[in-house]
């Protein structure tokens, strides 16, 4: 999931340089959302780790 977060980045980066604004603001929104699902659920991975381990 990160890595589709990055990919929307660099999108949205390139869509920007072109001067496609709109392209360019849908796909760093995306990509904003799939990091804060990407941070969310290596989170909960992470605690869940950490309660199986004791």
């Amino acid at each position: 999931m990160l890595h589709y977060s990055v990919v929307f980045l660099v999108i949205a980066l390139i869509a920007a340089v072109f001067g496609f604004g709109g392209i360019a603001a849908g796909a760093v929104e995306i990509a904003k959302i799939l990091f804060f699902i990407f941070a969310v659920i290596a989170v909960v991975t992470f605690v869940v780790g950490l309660m199986k381990r004791n």
